[in-house]
């Protein structure tokens, strides 16, 4: 397959990983690619010399084009943003902050810039910032999706930029492919698809409970992280979905989840709190729902914690029925493809 995502990262198919924290780990990012996709390395629960070992490990393991992430409002992002630049990573992904100086210092080695968005003015933003694509997230998608849902928000971004677009949320096979690039964008990313694959970290409880559920065993909603946030409905994440008092979090876990954050980054604890009461009221409240958020996530990733545990899916994990290598779910996404256009000739020949 070619597009203008293919001819911009030197890949051969038009899928991506998504960067997902826990699972886009150096082997997972390495196969996708090893496949002929693009791996995108998860760099939010990392520290800068982590991050730089995983990408050299990646390097180890495989020599295709590849990417990593950084969530610039993140604590530690910003230090493993310059790590990527420093390791001269082919292709970096950034959200939820200004990238231009990311643009800027990729540019300089060859590198790739692409923004992950969730609506038209971000999507401009981020192209007048120096992105060289968009991953543009629909409200289907596991985590942070947009407000409109993919079949509205990937045309509207596509008369909007001229730059490639990645589609995702609601993609998983060879249909949603076709349909993607029906709507003007030049590739998917998938996160929920690439976690139920037997080289995905994802721990069995969840990836056997994913051929269970149904499109309709997602909970969305404001009070997880602080964000608009989907994730597979279970009774943890009910729970976990709850507006609490005043629509406020729960500060006094945030402030014990924060200090093991802020040692895992390698943090000093007092910095990372003056920090985040510095960003604002509106941040540090944010920011303390996602201290809490990460925990539940991560047990649930790592552990398949079912009592505790809260696990981001998409609304398209009720189409996975198997738990294929990561490769044969890319061949079977591009068979499906390439039989598409036949069928859509046919049925526009009419009678």
């Amino acid at each position: 397959m070619k597009t203008r995502v293919t001819e911009l990262f030197g890949i051969n198919y038009p899928i991506v990983l998504s960067g997902m924290s826990w699972i886009s780990v150096p082997s997972m990012v390495a196969a996708v690619s090893n496949a002929g996709g693009l791996g995108i390395l998860a760099t939010g629960p990392l520290n800068a010399s982590e991050t730089r070992e995983s990408i050299r490990e990646i390097r180890r393991l495989t020599d295709r084009p590849f990417g990593a992430n950084a969530t610039l409002m993140f604590p530690g992002a910003h230090e493993n943003a310059r790590v990527l630049l420093e390791e001269k990573v082919p292709v970096i992904n950034f959200s939820l902050g200004k990238g231009d100086w990311l643009a800027k210092g990729a540019h300089a080695y060859g590198g790739k810039v692409i923004a992950t968005v969730v609506n038209e003015r971000h999507a401009r933003r981020a192209r007048e910032q120096g992105a060289d694509g968009l991953i543009v997230t629909g409200h289907e998608a596991a985590a942070h999706g947009g407000d409109a849902t993919s079949l509205v928000l990937i045309p509207a971004v596509a008369d909007a930029v001229d730059i490639p677009i990645i589609a995702a949320g609601g993609f998983i096979d060879g249909r949603g492919l076709i349909a993607a690039l029906a709507m003007g964008a030049e590739g998917i990313a998938m996160g929920t698809g690439f976690m139920s694959t037997r080289e995905s970290p994802l721990h069995s409880t969840y990836k056997n409970l994913s051929l269970e559920k149904t499109i309709d065993d997602t909970i969305y909603g404001p009070y997880f992280d602080g964000l608009g946030c989907r994730s597979m409905a279970t009774p943890a994440a009910e729970r976990a979905y709850r507006k609490g008092i005043m629509g406020m979090p729960n500060f006094l876990a945030a402030f014990v989840n924060s200090r093991d954050i802020a040692k895992s980054l390698g943090l000093p604890f007092y910095k990372l709190f003056l920090g985040v009461v510095a960003s604002g009221w509106k941040n540090a409240k944010m920011l303390a729902y996602l201290a809490n958020a990460f925990k539940m996530i991560r047990i649930a990733t790592e552990d398949g914690d079912l009592k505790e545990g809260v696990l981001p899916v998409g609304q398209c994990q009720g189409l996975i029925h198997d738990i294929p290598t990561v490769a044969e779910l890319i061949e079977r996404i591009v068979s499906q493809a390439s039989a598409i256009p036949a069928r859509l000739e046919k049925a526009m020949e009419g009678d």
